[in-house]
């Protein structure tokens, strides 16, 4: 595929210079479109930044502008941000305020400054944009309307901004901080602006920057706050189109978001199955148009009847010049006659309701911000707040610029490496579902299958799980076999709860009938049991000395060995939505509670999560333990909210949180104790949970999974095709620990399961839990020591 080509040994997507996940969606891209390549190559790229977006200050208070060749943008998630910055901030004793229409607000002041209060960020979570506003400002440019911004603050105390926005925002912002002391004495020199113990009161000023933008282009950050949501809109789009595409034949030109950065394009195109894909920090090589047609005629000769094209808008060829979907169109259309559509989504990317991923990371990033300002000196650099892994980080501000800068400068010269090509050998590799079926599981066994295919392996289809293993229910896997498999939900091959205890002679007898090398198995906490049950078979039954790896793909996210589950993502975005709606009905009827079931088993991911994502007054779990006492705090707190402007509450149970607290009873509790006051509905979410169209997270992180496991795999089994493998380190599961995915061999990890409660030891999830309680306004303590540190990107990772 020339449109992008492949193998990333140093990708730059604004994030991490060497940043594991996109160095994987570009190299996978490449490999999992629908015909395989001809040769295998492989080619680092660098990306530039898109310049401004929304900021927002705080003192904690927040405002937002935009900066971004003067146009006022928004994003899904910023309000997740400003919620939690502005209750955070509150329960630190803080004064919070809202500067409404961004830096224009900060410069005319007045009633664009005001302070904000607990129920003022009420029912903001499930808002797309920002609920303060988004203004153009060309005053803040220069000092003059620095000085009158710095008069304002100065007035009013604040001496702590935190700003959300992309690196025009925030260098900005870091900008009027340096200025600082020079704004404070223009302002003195002028008289009568501000008093001499108003500005020592104010002597310094303290930033924090969270990065909020569609097109996740920043350096230092794994995520941008909006992203997920962008894809989330732009996955809609393709899997409405793609029907129509399919009914008609027809090709389907896509454009998406990306003046100078291609990341949503790419990951659209690997999440959809694209057929290509046209990004600005790759042009495609000389002749890509009759390349291109000879990969969309293959694919209706083999019986495709449809094609899906992606474009970022700031698509170039080598010549510097635009590749439009009117340019790509036309050629279709000329040389191949295909009834060719073409779909400019525009700013329908930025609005909707944001994923619960970016209430999450906008929440998170919320709190860590404040926390930041907490500890800041007049000698503590501005810094950003970003995501490494599933890690709060503080980068220095202007180190992520200058990176960022860097970058523009890389890619303008067009500096990419050398092309590598990939060799594979030839062995037989089985993959398998094990357990519950979720979303995503497909998009992992379409990567395991492409990518084996591609390194020269047979690859084959276990049915029905462990008894499909036992019962020969085996066969081949094409590359057309898994075609179109990444957005459907559920599991294809099918699955089952089965341990292979019971049957482990007739599994050893189909491995050897077989001629099975290797296995990949995917799914949940029967997955993890069923593979330690293979390793402690190995020394009786030598069929079973073979790599295998597991695959976490459950909605409970209980697997031991990682912190990410595949299909918890997309199960937690339908609790998201649906309490999103049963909150607007209580909100409707007023004075109304509603107490949710939620799935999990023992495990309290979802409901913690989803809690957090959809500001839920409580949520029940397992590993919290609580008693009548803490009901009767939740009741007396519900008591107390009805008498406020927010009239209605939301609980959230996992379904196994407690035997004797079961959700009928909590149902009881509540309506009898808020007799008079407020009135009480259940709901039990069910298996509603488990189904649905794969979220992009899903798909991507299914299908970087499936590619890394045989990938693995291949590297562990000799040139002969097989290998005598009893070591520990042989049987392992491929899971997301932190900031980095890891294979940890499965029998390492018994000490860290709870092989009663089916859930590990250990939760990294358990430390959210506080915040959920202070944004629903509990009086409890905050622990703060684990916040983030203060790291070095030019240090860390080098400049480009």
């Amino acid at each position: 595929m020339q449109g992008i080509k492949s193998n990333v040994c140093g990708i730059e997507f604004g994030r991490n210079l060497i940043d594991d996940n996109l160095k994987w969606f570009c190299w996978l891209l490449d490999y999992l479109i629908e015909l395989p390549p001809p040769h295998l190559q492989q080619e680092s790229y660098i990306r530039e930044v898109m310049r401004g977006a929304k900021a927002f200050t705080l003192t904690f208070y927040p405002t937002f502008s935009s900066r971004k060749k003067n146009r006022p943008l928004t994003l899904s998630g910023m309000n997740a941000a400003v919620r939690a910055t502005v209750r955070v901030g509150i329960y630190t004793g803080a004064k919070v305020y809202f500067v409404h229409e961004g830096y224009q607000g900060l410069v005319d002041g007045g009633d664009n400054i005001r302070q904000a209060t607990w129920e003022s960020v009420s029912m903001m979570l499930q808002l797309g944009g920002t609920v303060i506003g988004s203004a153009r400002c060309q005053d803040f440019r220069s000092k003059e309307g620095r000085a009158k911004a710095a008069c304002n603050l100065v007035k009013l105390g604040i001496t702590n901004l935190c700003v959300i926005g992309g690196d025009g925002s925030l260098t900005g912002a870091n900008e009027f901080r340096n200025e600082w002391s020079e704004l404070l004495q223009i302002l003195l020199k002028a008289g009568r602006t501000i008093l001499h113990k108003e500005a020592k009161r104010s002597s310094h000023l303290n930033i924090v920057g969270m990065v909020g933008s569609i097109d996740n282009d920043f350096c230092g950050t794994d995520m941008t706050i909006g992203t997920d949501s962008a894809l989330h809109r732009i996955m809609e789009v393709v899997d409405a189109i793609t029907t129509t595409a399919q009914s008609h034949q027809r090709a389907f030109i896509l454009e998406v978001m990306g003046r100078h950065c291609g990341y949503l394009a790419l990951v659209t195109a690997l999440a959809c199955g694209a057929d290509w894909v046209f990004i600005p920090e790759m042009p495609p090589d000389e002749g890509w148009q009759d390349h291109l047609c000879r990969r969309l005629t293959y694919q209706r000769k083999i019986g495709n009847r449809l094609n899906v094209i992606i474009v970022a808008e700031g698509a170039l060829d080598r010549h510097g010049k635009p590749i439009t979907c009117d340019i790509i169109k036309n050629l279709v259309t000329k040389k191949l006659s295909f009834d060719t559509r073409a779909t400019i989504l525009g700013h329908v990317q930025r609005g909707g309701t944001p994923s619960a991923f970016d209430r999450i990371l906008g929440s998170r990033m919320g709190v860590e911000a404040v926390m930041a300002l907490l500890e800041a000196t007049p000698d503590t650099p501005a810094c950003v707040v970003s995501l490494s892994g599933n890690m709060a980080v503080r980068l220095p501000l202007m180190e992520c610029v200058q990176v960022t800068k860097e970058v523009t400068k890389a890619m303008a010269e067009g500096r990419f490496e050398e092309a590598v090509k990939l060799r594979g050998n030839n062995i037989n590799i089985a993959i398998m579902n094990v357990g519950a079926p979720c979303a995503g599981m497909n998009a992992a066994v379409r990567s395991a299958v492409r990518i084996g295919i591609l390194q020269g392996h047979n690859m084959l289809a276990v049915h029905d799980g462990f008894d499909g293993l036992a019962n020969g229910t085996i066969e081949p896997m094409t590359w057309g076999y898994v075609g179109g498999w990444t957005g459907k939900g559920g599991s294809n091959l099918g699955t089952k709860r089965s341990l292979p205890a019971s049957m482990i002679e007739e599994i050893s007898l189909n491995i050897a009938k077989f001629n099975i090398h290797a296995l990949v198995i995917i799914g949940g906490f029967e997955a993890f049991l069923g593979g330690l049950e293979l390793v402690t078979a190995r020394e009786k039954y030598e069929e079973l000395c073979i790599p295998l790896v597991v695959i976490p793909a459950t909605v409970s996210n209980n697997v031991p060995g990682s912190d990410f589950s595949i299909g918890a993502d997309t199960a937690l975005n339908t609790i998201t939505t649906t309490c999103d709606r049963i909150k607007q009905s209580a909100a409707g009827t007023k004075r109304r509670v509603f107490i949710i079931e939620t799935m999990g088993g023992n495990c309290g991911y979802l409901a913690t999560m989803a809690g957090l994502a959809a500001g839920a007054d409580a949520a029940y779990i397992y590993e919290e333990r609580f008693g009548i006492h803490d009901l009767e705090t939740n009741v007396e707190h519900l008591l107390e909210k009805m008498k406020t402007t927010v009239k209605r509450g939301l609980i959230l149970r996992n379904e196994k949180c407690n035997a004797n607290y079961t959700t009928d009873f909590l149902f009881s509790l509540y309506s009898e104790e808020g007799k008079g006051v407020f009135d009480c509905r259940k709901n039990v979410l069910g298996h509603m949970q488990q189904g649905g169209t794969p979220t992009p997270f899903d798909r991507n992180f299914g299908t970087k999974m499936g590619a890394k496991a045989v990938l693995w795999l291949t590297d562990k089994l000799k040139e002969s095709g097989r290998i005598f493998a009893n070591t520990p380190d042989s049987a392992c599961v491929l899971g997301m620990k932190k900031r980095a995915t890891l294979f940890q061999p499965l029998s390492d990890l018994k000490e860290d399961t709870d092989f009663e409660h089916r859930i590990p030891k250990t939760q990294w999830w358990l430390k959210l839990r506080p915040i959920l309680k202070i944004l629903a306004k509990y009086k409890i303590s905050l622990d703060t020591s684990e916040t983030a540190t203060m790291e070095h990107v030019i240090k860390k990772r080098g400049t480009v």
